[in-house]
């Protein structure tokens, strides 16, 4: 039975990664995506749930309290944090420049969760409405945080103003959305 609910979903997701996995050898590709996507999920505390892994993304959920937008900078920043630590970490080891960064993807709407045997899937708009957001054009750019509208207007803490029609955060900068 589906139980349909609010909640948020993030996806981090690679920039870079095409040409990564076809400039590499697939047992150091392996073995640098497996080191990102897992620092991504041991930074995220368990606080969101894992739907899937997907190639360079990971999609995570909550239909739990939403967190305030200063929560959610700090739990990603700390993701992002441990993803260039492990960036660092694996150039030094490899002695190797690994050209991949990290953007996040933040929405909010209603939608379902579903089991198939032992895995949770998710249904409804907001999730495909979040992957078409990875499909945007600054999506080879470095490390950024996309908000969709709909989360940013259910958060009480969030200080922006606009220039031309994009949000300007202070502790950020310029941060462009979509409605």
């Amino acid at each position: 039975m589906l139980e349909i609910k609010k909640g948020i979903i993030v996806i981090p997701d690679f920039s870079g990664f095409t040409k990564f996995v076809f400039n590499t050898e697939m047992f150091v590709g392996e073995y640098v995506v497996k080191q990102l996507l897992g620092s991504l999920i041991e930074s995220n505390k368990n606080y969101f749930q894992i739907s899937e892994i997907e190639g360079d993304a990971i999609l995570f959920y909550s239909f739990n309290k939403l967190p305030s937008y200063s929560e959610l900078i700090l739990m990603l920043s700390n993701m992002l944090d441990d993803f260039n630590r492990h960036i660092i970490a694996i150039n030094k080891y490899l002695n190797n420049e690994i050209e991949i960064s990290l953007k996040f993807i933040v929405h909010y709407g209603i939608f379902s969760e579903y089991s198939i045997g032992k895995f949770k899937k998710l249904y409804g708009k907001p999730v495909i409405e979040a992957h078409k957001f990875l499909k945007n054009k600054y999506a080879e750019k470095s490390s950024y945080i996309l908000f969709s509208n709909s989360y940013l207007r259910m958060v009480q803490d969030f200080n922006y103003k606009l220039v031309n029609d994009n949000i300007y955060i202070p502790e950020l900068g310029l941060i462009y959305y979509f409605k």
